[in-house]
Formats: C-alpha cells, structure tokens, sequence
C-alpha cells in the first residue's frame, strides 16, 4: 500500500486537544506503517473563532509530538493551498460543477421561514429536513430572481436510497436519504458548508483514508453522495472513539490538562504522551505498554482499534511517563528540569546540578515536580521550628550529630560526587553501629538535621548535593538544639 494518503484536518479555534491529538497520531501512524503520506489542512473558514496564534500552535504541538506531517502549510506541497481559507475558488468551481449537472439548485427559502417550517414538522413528530420547495421552482423563475439580485443559498439535490460503507473500525454502516434533506452546500454570505468543502479537499489533495472521531459518522453519508455527484474518487473511512473523562462525560479541562500545551507546560514528556495516546482504543498484538514512535509505527494497525469509548487514566500517563523520566541520562534531564527550577526561584551551583538532578530523577512523575524535590539543597532548615524535631530528640541522635561532623568535615571539597558521599555514609553508620547506635536511629535523626523533613532523597544524594558548609551549619544547629531540649539525667534519651 504505497498509496496511502491521509489527513488531519484541524480547525484553529483553540489549543489543540488531546482527542484531536489523538487522531493526527492515528493518521500519522497508519500513513507511515504502509509508506503513505500524511497531509495537514487547516480548516479555518471560521473566520469569527479562527486565530493565527492557534494555527501556530497546533502545528507547533504537532511538532512536539514528533508528528510530522509530508504536506502542509508549513512546508507546501503539490496540492496547495491547505488553509481552508485560501481555496474559496476550488470550492466555487465545485458548486459550479453540481449546478451544471443538476445536482445542485439555488434555495431562496429565508432563515425565518425555515426555522417556521422545522417548528411545524416536530410538532407533527417529524424528522425535520428541508421541503425541496426551491427544488421544483421553474428554471425561467430560478433565473430571474438570480438576475434582480436576489440572495440565495447553493443546496445539494439529496438522491434517493441508502448509503453504505465499510468502516475500518466499525464495519458496515448504512443510512437512508429519507432522513437527510437536500443540504446547504454554500451559504448566502458567500462561504461554504463543512461537509462540502471537506470533500473538494479530499478530492484535490487525493486523499485516500479519512481516520476521524466518530462523531463524524453522521457526516460521512453526505459527502459520499457529494463524492459520487463530482465523480471522484471515494476514500476509506475510520471513526476512532472519543476520548471520554473517568465520569463517562466528554474530557475538558475541568478533568485537569487536556490540551497538548498543558500536558507539556507541566512537565510531561512527548514520547510518553505519544506512547499513552496511542494505547487509548489501540491494543497491541502483546502485552507490552511502552513503545517508542518507531516501535508504533511498526505495529500500529486499525483492526486492532477497538470500537468502544476510551476512558482517559492519569495515573495511567503518569506512571508512563515516569518511566521515561527515569530512562533520561542527567544532563538531558537536567536541562529539560531547569525551566521549572528558574520559574521556582530553586538555584543551583553548577557542581550542585549533577547530584541533585540524580536524586530527584526517582521521584518525578513530571518534570513540574522537580522544584519540590529540589528545593531541600537550596531552602534554610531550622531545627526549632521543624515540624519533624523530635526526631532529633531520638536515643543516641547527638552522638549521630557529633560523629556526622567530624566524617563530613573531612570531605575533600565542598561538594562530592554522590559515590563518595555513600562511601563517607558508610563509614559514619558504621562508627555508629560500633557504639550500639543502629537503623532508624541512626538516619532519621540525620535526614531530619541535614533537610528538616522526615522523607526525601537518599542521604548520599543529600550529603552530595548540601555542601559541606551547609551540612555541618545544620549538624551544630541540630547538636544546639538536642542540648538545649534533651531529657535530663535519669532519663533516656540525648546525647
């Protein structure tokens, strides 16, 4: 199949959403595994909704996401212009063409009548389309209004019978014409209806598959009769689910991120994200869970979508990403972290980066999480007022203190790779062992002194990443403050 054309076709009246991410991955994926190509075609004849900014955006996400699409506006193509907007005179020629072989017809009926006649046929329990009044006006009448000026819409002449199709997804689907009325193909200010422009783009880009939402079924009966009344050739359909919240209800952003730019403003990585998208209705032939782009290229076929809705899993996306996360060597991973860092005000030495970027790399579900491991190597800690002092209180913790200082006064330079700072830990738990200090008692009160909280990084990634003037300024606070509150003689406890 190197035939394969297929689109995604969004239009710029918001940020690109995950569900329409979703269906550019589905085009791009199925394009590249039969070595077809993909096209993107803004449709911006929304004038009103439809912004520059967020045309830059999405094709601008598309790129984040490693889409990249084989014609567009961005880089051209030989079937241009693929902004909606710019391809009026196509859409023209077309309308032209279904007046001159009667598939279509001007429509005089005004908007106030229209919705008069719908009123009356739901009252009559109706399906309401239009009454092809205009469609049995005389030709000499039809030329006379057009001639004194008189507006008028462009309709499609709906032919009867069914219309049936094999969905890649979904399997034979078939509708009647009785329910479709004869359709608006060019409204009275001059633009042009969805359903038939989509389908003069379809036909002069060549598109051979159109994978999309299926609540675009319902719109796929109107233009195979327009494909079949210009005479071009008609593509294959695919309607993917949506794309549904854990309530069952559609996903926006009340259910958290749901824009490609909020899963990437708080730290989710494209390769995950692609990796999660593509998993949403698409089951693999085995169990794996994580793919990379290639690897999904390779396996990506739509018998194996699945009809029904797909429910979107944060915590799903989370734990992949943190796989991901973890697979980053430290330099690439602390350049994709020191956004955050900078936002937070966190700043790091730049000895400081490698050891502190190792100790949060275990801990991040996102890269928006690392400020709040980070921030223990940069914050002031103040055994009075921490939340977590008893600890410091623990049998044996001063003594702990007191040999803590002297190992790591020793450390050859201010701050030491985390290997070194274990080899130094070792030693210190050792000394302690031998003065029958043991276990909890030993790193709790240590981790507590050294960070003010009872939970964090290893110590070795503390000890690395503190400094050596900032851990034994830590370790004498914490010795002041167990000689100042220790139980008196008598009493266990202390030093």
């Amino acid at each position: 199949m190197t035939d394969v054309r297929v689109r995604f076709a969004p239009s710029p009246t918001g940020s690109l959403h995950v569900g329409s991410a979703r269906t550019a991955l589905y085009n791009y994926l199925y394009a590249r595994h039969h070595g077809g190509a993909m096209v993107l075609r803004i449709e911006d004849t929304d004038l009103k909704r439809s912004t520059s900014a967020h045309d830059a955006s999405i094709i601008s996400d598309l790129a984040w996401l490693g889409l990249h699409a084989d014609e567009g506006p961005d880089m051209g193509g030989p079937h241009g212009p693929y902004r909606q907007s710019e391809r009026a005179h196509l859409y023209e020629a077309g309308v032209q063409r279904l007046l001159g072989d009667g598939h279509a017809y001007p429509c005089f009926c005004p908007q106030e009548l229209l919705d008069q006649r719908k009123e009356q046929q739901l009252a009559r329990g109706e399906m309401p389309k239009y009454d092809r009044t205009c469609c049995r006006l005389p030709a000499t009448e039809v030329e006379a209004r057009l001639a004194a000026g008189e507006e008028a819409a462009i309709r499609f002449r709906v032919p009867q019978g069914d219309v049936t199709f094999d969905d890649l997804i979904h399997g034979p689907i078939t509708f009647s014409s009785d329910v479709i009325g004869d359709f608006i193909i060019k409204r009275t200010d001059g633009g042009f209806a969805y359903n038939y422009a989509v389908v003069i783009d379809d036909a002069g880009m060549e598109i051979t598959h159109v994978i999309r939402g299926e609540d675009h079924i319902t719109n796929t009966a109107r233009q195979l009769m327009l494909f079949s009344a210009l005479g071009e050739p008609t593509p294959r359909y695919g309607h993917h689910s949506l794309i549904l919240a854990p309530d069952g209800s559609k996903l926006s952003k009340r259910h958290g991120a749901a824009s490609i730019g909020d899963f990437e403003g708080l730290g989710y990585l494209s390769g995950a994200l692609v990796n999660y998208l593509a998993l949403l209705s698409w089951h693999p032939a085995d169990e794996r869970e994580k793919f990379t782009l290639a690897e999904l290229v390779e396996e990506f076929e739509l018998e194996r979508v699945s009809k029904s809705p797909a429910i979107f899993d944060a915590q799903k996306l989370n734990w992949l990403n943190g796989l991901y996360i973890r697979e980053l060597g430290t330099v690439e991973l602390y350049e994709a972290i020191e956004p955050y860092l900078a936002a937070s005000g966190v700043k790091l030495a730049p000895v400081q980066r490698e050891v502190v970027t190792e100790a949060v790399q275990a801990n991040l579900v996102v890269l928006g999480d690392a400020p709040k491991y980070a921030a223990v190597f940069v914050e002031e800690s103040d055994p009075a007022t921490c939340p977590f002092a008893q600890a410091l209180l623990a049998p044996g913790a001063g003594a702990v203190f007191e040999l803590a200082k002297e190992a790591f006064a020793g450390l050859p330079a201010e701050f030491v790779p985390s290997l070194d700072a274990r080899e130094v830990l070792r030693d210190l738990v050792e000394v302690a062992r031998e003065r029958g200090i043991k276990g909890k008692s030993i790193y709790q009160p240590l981790r507590v002194a050294l960070s003010g909280r009872d939970e964090g990084p290893e110590l070795y990634y503390l000890v690395g990443g503190l400094g050596k003037s900032r851990i034994l300024s830590r370790l004498e606070a914490a010795a002041a403050f167990v000689a100042r509150n220790a139980p008196g003689p008598g009493t266990r406890g202390g030093a």
